[in-house]
C-alpha cells in the first residue's frame, strides 16, 4: 500500500514579533474550534528565529495548503498585511504511483485576501496533453 504525501515550508512576514506572538496564539485557537473552516491540523507554525517577525509554516509528514491559505488570510486580516504571499508545495508518494506525484503554489493578495493566480501540475499537464490552452 502506498502513503500519500503533501510537502510544503514556507514563511509569512507578519511584521513584528508581538504580531508573530499573537499569530501563534490565534493558530492554537484554531486547534480548539472544531466548528471553524480553518483548521491548524493541516500545519504547523512556528516563529522563525527569536525576535523575528516572520512565521515558518511547514507540514508535518503531511500538510493541507488550503488550511495553509486560509490562516494566512487570517494573520493578514489580524495584521493588516499588504503586499503578495505565496507558497508552493509537492505531492508525493511512498511508492511509485502514475498520479501520485505533483504540485502547486498559490498567490494571495495580502490586502484583500482574493488569490492573485494558482497553479496545479496535474491539471495543468492534463490540459496540455489534451492539447488544450493553458493561458486561454
Amino acid at each position: 500500500m502506498a502513503d500519500y504525501f503533501t510537502h510544503f515550508s514556507c514563511l509569512l512576514d507578519v511584521g513584528t514579533p508581538e504580531n508573530a506572538a499573537q499569530a501563534l496564539v490565534l493558530f492554537a485557537a484554531l486547534a480548539k474550534d472544531e466548528e471553524d473552516e480553518v483548521r491548524s491540523d493541516g500545519f504547523a507554525v512556528s516563529i522563525d528565529e527569536p525576535g523575528s517577525g516572520r512565521l515558518w509554516i511547514r507540514d508535518e509528514g503531511s500538510g493541507d495548503p488550503e488550511q495553509v491559505i486560509g490562516f494566512v488570510r487570517r494573520c493578514a486580516a489580524a495584521f493588516g498585511l499588504t503586499g503578495r504571499w505565496g507558497f508552493q508545495w509537492a505531492n508525493t508518494c511512498s511508492r511509485p504511483r502514475l498520479d501520485a506525484f505533483g504540485g502547486g503554489a498559490h498567490v494571495l493578495d495580502l490586502a484583500t485576501g482574493e488569490t492573485v493566480d494558482w497553479i496545479s501540475t496535474d491539471s495543468w499537464l492534463a490540459i496540455v496533453l489534451a492539447g488544450d490552452d493553458p493561458d486561454a
